[in-house]
């Protein structure tokens, strides 16, 4: 029994690839690689038998996979006659091989065939398919998903019988008890089902990482004294992902027990697991255990009744190269699945790669308690498939037969003249030193030989210099087209260019991204483009994030000082706005208009005694004086005809003067010219 899937990138997926052992005297063995493709080899003689490449092998990778039992084709004897199409549906059943995938389908490929039989889709899972088990005896199909739903199928008419949650979680494995009555599922949890009622019958605790494995070790209970009712006093096995324990589980008529009667120690997560079923008390199990460090742990024992201490393995098996030499060290090769022969005293050996693994049939010695065998597989890398072997042969050329340039119809090259063969070249050729030169050769074949660089390629080959480009990973090529500036021109290379070139041009658009931030801005208008016109499909695959995880990073890491820059960028222009205005506030000018009054007051307070006794003279003051009294008899005349009172109120105002000047001690006049004016 495989353990599950093969996926890396979800850290709680179980360890290894899908792989099975065919249930008809295990003649075959069924893997599926990492690649999505599925091989079948012959354990006879170690040759691939078939090879199957599912349509969506990319996006929908093979997740598990289970051959159908053997039970169905011997039970449908020709007792009556069918119809054509029931005969379709299970003449060859027993050859089928049901593979679940990544995005919820189920496929049925038949190996008689070679070919797909059939497909479950329609009310089915919706996301991906964990475990596949036959029913022995009606050829029903039932699966389990992530989807936390439990569904079985009708593999005649392709439909769902039934659906139901199995768990409040991913249901990551599933069996079927020997009598076909009562269904075993697990996440973390283990549940017992009864088929007919869709009910739960009992519960255990199970482990604390997703279950990777359950099955059935015993079809007797140890006690035949009582009257057996299929289930009660069985025994199971669950091993469970990152968990160096097997543990042995029993049916018991009562609910309370919910605890492991019995485990298995093993030195590494259990990839594949293989077991001879007991049949009665007295006959022990035979359990053979492949881990993830590629070594295979044998154990036997009666199961009867509860056992504290974990069992150790009788037998460990490894595989290692030989040590050629005194310096080279032998090397581990990796056991990918291990399981009983007929006999039950044999055990087949898978290892090696899931390219080309080679199986080895092992004669068990229960003696020794561990067994390292020497194996040489420098040899065995190239697949032995048997192929025609095909010779190149050259056609025979008509000489009216009109041979087309590859090009644009209707645009000829233009046809340079052969190139004159001088007398060095034939004496060359008659002398036997040297041969013509490649490049007169060409020359005569009237076939360019230099290219100039300033060529730009069509529009219509992006596309192909593209995915050309991506896959040589020629870095002239690749600058010729992912430095175009037409927005229109890269959305037509990018919708034509081929579904697998789309990761690697995402992974070279990563890498130049990091680079010059000139060449950054081109290149975001390429990302752009890929992730609109290519977004269903990455989003089918499953291992997306960690393929394009140093792009996630990198645009969070230019993203995380956008804010600040942008913070930035506003204070700058509230700032250059506030110098603009201020600036052409200074620049406008006042309009120019004359004064229509101007008012000047003069006081002796604004001149110095300094000043005055440098400007003046004792003889100016004097002239002053004169005229200022000429000035004011003057006035005294023109003004004799006014009131009294405005005399006394002028006179009032002189003294107020006269009195302030002496108390601010500012008097303009000297002593001399005071008494002179007296």
């Amino acid at each position: 029994m495989a353990a599950g899937g093969g996926g890396v990138a979800d850290p709680l997926s179980p360890a290894g690839v899908p792989c099975a052992f065919s249930p008809q005297s295990q003649a075959y063995f069924a893997l599926a690689s990492t690649d999505g493709h599925l091989r079948v080899w012959e354990t006879a003689n170690n040759r691939l038998h078939q090879e199957y490449v599912p349509s969506a092998h990319l996006s929908g990778t093979c997740t598990c996979l289970a051959w159908a039992p053997a039970r169905l084709q011997a039970k449908e004897g020709p007792q009556r006659k069918k119809r054509k199409s029931e005969a379709i549906g299970t003449s060859n059943q027993a050859d089928l091989l049901a593979l679940g995938t990544a995005v919820g389908s189920i496929l049925l490929y038949s190996t008689v065939k070679g070919e797909l039989h059939s497909k479950l889709i329609s009310g089915g899972h919706d996301n991906r398919v964990n475990c596949i088990q036959w029913h022995q005896d009606n050829g029903c199909l039932y699966s389990c998903s992530d989807d936390k739903h439990i569904v079985e199928w009708n593999t005649q008419t392709c439909k769902v019988k039934c659906k139901w949650k199995g768990d409040n979680s991913s249901v990551s494995s599933l069996c079927i008890s020997p009598d076909g009555k009562m269904l075993l599922s697990a996440g973390r949890t283990i549940k017992l089902w009864v088929l007919e009622t869709k009910e739960v019958y009992r519960h255990f605790t199970g482990h604390a990482t997703p279950v990777s494995s359950l099955t059935f070790t015993t079809i007797r209970p140890p006690n035949e004294s009582q009257p057996f009712d299929g289930i009660t006093g069985l025994y199971f096995l669950s091993g469970a992902v990152h968990d160096r324990l097997l543990n042995v589980w029993q049916v018991r008529s009562e609910n309370k027990e919910k605890n492991a009667v019995m485990s298995f120690t093993v030195t590494d997560e259990p990839v594949y697991i293989d077991l001879t079923l007991s049949e009665n008390k007295e006959e022990p199990v035979k359990l053979a255990v492949v881990c993830r460090d590629g070594r295979v742990h044998l154990f036997e024992h009666i199961l009867n009744g509860y056992c504290k201490k974990p069992l150790t393995s009788n037998c460990t098996i490894q595989i290692a190269t030989p040590g050629k030499g005194k310096k080279s060290t032998p090397k581990p090769i990796p056991i990918l699945a291990a399981g009983f022969c007929s006999d039950k005293m044999s055990l087949l050996l898978v290892y090696g790669n899931w390219f080309q693994p080679t199986i080895e049939r092992v004669a068990l010695n229960s003696k020794e308690p561990h067994m390292c065998l020497i194996r040489d597989i420098s040899n065995c890398w190239a697949p032995k498939v048997e192929t025609a072997i095909t010779k190149v042969r050259t056609p025979l050329m008509n000489s009216e037969a009109k041979v087309l340039v590859p090009g644009i119809p209707g645009h000829h090259a233009a046809i340079k003249p052969a190139p004159p063969q001088t007398k060095e070249v034939e004496s060359k050729r008659k002398l036997g030193e040297k041969e013509v030169s490649i490049e007169e050769r060409l020359g005569a074949l009237d076939i360019a030989t230099k290219k100039e660089k300033d060529d730009l390629p069509q529009t219509n080959s992006f596309p192909v210099l593209l995915t050309q480009g991506l896959e040589s990973n020629d870095f002239e090529i690749l600058n010729k087209v992912l430095q175009t500036r037409n927005l229109n021109l890269i959305k037509r290379t990018v919708l034509r260019m081929p579904l697998h070139a789309v990761i690697p041009l995402l992974q070279e658009l990563t890498k130049r991204l990091q680079g010059h931030p000139n060449s950054a801005i081109l290149m975001v208008q390429w990302l752009k483009c890929v992730l609109t016109v290519h977004a269903s499909y990455l989003s089918t695959l499953p291992d997306l994030v960690p393929q394009l995880g140093t792009l996630y990073q990198l645009m969070e890491s230019r993203v995380k000082t956008f804010q600040k820059l942008s913070h930035l960028h506003g204070k700058l222009i509230l700032l250059i706005t506030q110098v603009t205005a201020s600036e052409k506030t200074k620049e406008t000018t006042c309009p120019a208009q004359k004064a229509k009054l101007v008012y000047e007051e003069g006081s002796s307070e604004e001149e110095s005694d300094d000043e005055i006794a440098d400007k003046d003279s004792d003889d100016n003051w004097d002239e002053d004086e004169d005229e200022q009294a000429s000035e004011k008899d003057e006035d005294v005349d023109e003004e004799e005809e006014g009131d009294d009172e405005e005399k006394d109120e002028e006179n009032g105002e002189d003294r107020d003067v006269a009195s302030e000047k002496e108390l601010n001690g500012d008097s303009d006049l000297d002593p001399e010219n005071e008494s002179e004016e007296e």
